[in-house]
């Protein structure tokens, strides 16, 4: 009998992983270095699926992949998101949340109206929080590429957040991993979301004066300043010199929205240029930033620093004029 051959053929090669497969060992990676448990990346990663929803919307946003259009203009955008209804219900939230809102106004110096503006605008006053699985959500950006640094950081956030006890099926939002009464995104959940109904936890999804108080804390670690409105509509003279006041000042982020800022004057400054406030005024030693959004001959408007506030919260100069505006209604 022939002797038994000891050969045996060497195993399969594994196929090396390519595309959204590969990347989620990178994204495994990056929790690993940030102290994620092995136990919350395994419960989460391997199961990952890309949301071309989620692409689709992504690149359909101003300065995106197919998206380079010019500025549209402010008005229609104004009367989407200052609407009647929003004020009116706005109103009775304000009045329904009065001491809370004036607790919180204590506690952080920021302008209730304001509180209740942002929550009006990013959620429909907590009707409108999104459905998007976050972590889908924000693994399917980073993997997409446009900006990767930002949604991998937000991705890890995420599963930081399952570590600390949020559980999964909480994490739902925005197509762009924004979540809660507030519209945080996940690092910012981590560092600002606070308790503002005394129960000892900050629930951003269930406490409505959980998600006023995290919008105020995130407003005063942007800098916001107590007792300094957000700014003002003026009319601005035909005679006015704009080469003169355009601002020399290049902002280290989303310099597009703040190159449309004027240089800053105080208010007896732009007074002396002839810019004269529409109705509110500010005091005359106030440093503020002149913006015209839909060009001359249309209301302008003199912003403070807590203008900037604002915009650190979405870094959208229609954004941030509609909160105000929005904020100013409700106050009455």
């Amino acid at each position: 009998m022939a002797p038994v051959s000891q050969y045996s053929p060497p195993p399969l090669a594994t196929p090396a992983l390519t595309g959204f497969a590969a990347y989620k060992s990178r994204l495994s990676g990056a929790a690993r270095s940030a102290g994620v448990r092995e136990a919350t990346i395994q419960a989460v990663v391997p199961f990952l699926s890309l949301n071309s929803r989620v692409i689709q919307l992504d690149r359909a946003q101003p300065g995106g992949v197919n998206n380079p259009n010019a500025i549209p203009p402010f008005a229609p955008y104004r009367r989407a998101h200052v609407t009647s209804d929003l004020i009116r219900r706005g109103q009775a939230r304000y009045a329904a949340n009065y001491t809370r809102l004036r607790w919180i106004e204590q506690r952080f110096g920021v302008e209730p109206q304001v509180l209740m503006a942002i929550y009006g605008h990013e959620t429909s006053y907590g009707t409108v929080t999104g459905g998007f699985d976050l972590l889908e959500a924000l693994a399917t950006l980073a993997y997409e590429g446009r900006r990767r640094p930002l949604f991998e950081a937000e991705f890890v956030a995420a599963l930081q957040l399952l570590d600390r006890g949020t559980p999964r099926s909480r994490l739902k939002g925005s197509w762009a991993g924004a979540t809660g009464y507030p519209q945080f995104m996940p690092s910012a959940v981590l560092r600002l979301a606070t308790d503002g109904d005394g129960d000892g936890v900050a629930n951003i999804w269930r406490s409505e004066a959980d998600g006023l108080a995290s919008i105020a804390a995130y407003l005063r670690d942007a800098g916001w300043k107590p007792n300094v409105h957000w700014g003002i509509p003026v009319r601005v003279p035909p005679t006015l010199n704009r080469a003169a006041i355009v601002s020399k000042l290049v902002a280290p982020r989303c310099a597009p929205v703040y190159k449309r800022h004027s240089q800053w004057k105080t208010m007896r400054e732009w007074r002396a240029l002839g810019i004269q406030p529409l109705g509110r005024n500010l005091p005359e030693n106030e440093m503020a930033t002149l913006i015209e959004p839909d060009g001359r001959d249309s209301t302008a408007y003199l912003l403070t620093t807590n203008y900037r506030a604002i915009l650190d919260y979405n870094c959208s100069n229609f954004y941030a004029l509609s909160v105000g505006l929005l904020a100013d209604a409700i106050a009455g």
